[in-house]
């Protein structure tokens, strides 16, 4: 049978001393750290959802900025490219309108010198035209 000596009592005594030791000097305080890492980790990973909310918030702004930067870039080019056609246009129209003077004068010229080449030929073609009656009645 099982004795029930003042051993066992002693080894009782023991563990349940032990025991209590153990949980406030070894088990409490891991217990605490594991809580205080647990709620840091928590903690941290709020932080990163909060940072993560930021940053789509502050993205989309930047793109709505964006977005507004570049239409009125697009603007701005389209009203300068606007003005450029225009000067480019009356640049054109200045020119040609030299270029219809410059043309107007040379055909003038040209009836001109046309002209006296005509008279010039006329008075050729008289000459050549008695030079030639001359001929042909002394032949």
């Amino acid at each position: 049978m099982l004795e029930f000596n003042y051993w066992f009592f002693v080894l009782a005594v023991n563990f349940l001393v032990l025991l209590f030791v153990l949980n406030k000097i070894l088990f409490q305080p891991m217990l605490k750290v594991f809580n205080d890492r647990e709620e840091a980790i928590d903690g941290s990973l709020e932080a990163a959802k909060e940072m993560g909310l930021k940053k789509d918030e502050a993205l989309e702004t930047m793109k709505a900025e964006l977005s507004a930067a570049s239409k009125k870039a697009r603007e701005v080019f389209d009203e300068l490219k606007g003005e450029g056609l225009a000067k480019q246009k009356a640049a054109l129209e200045a020119a040609n309108s030299v270029a219809a003077g410059i043309i107007g004068d040379a055909r003038g010229e040209l009836k001109a010198e046309a002209q006296k080449a005509r008279d010039a030929l006329r008075v050729d073609v008289d000459k050549f035209s008695d030079d030639i009656v001359e001929k042909l009645i002394k032949a």
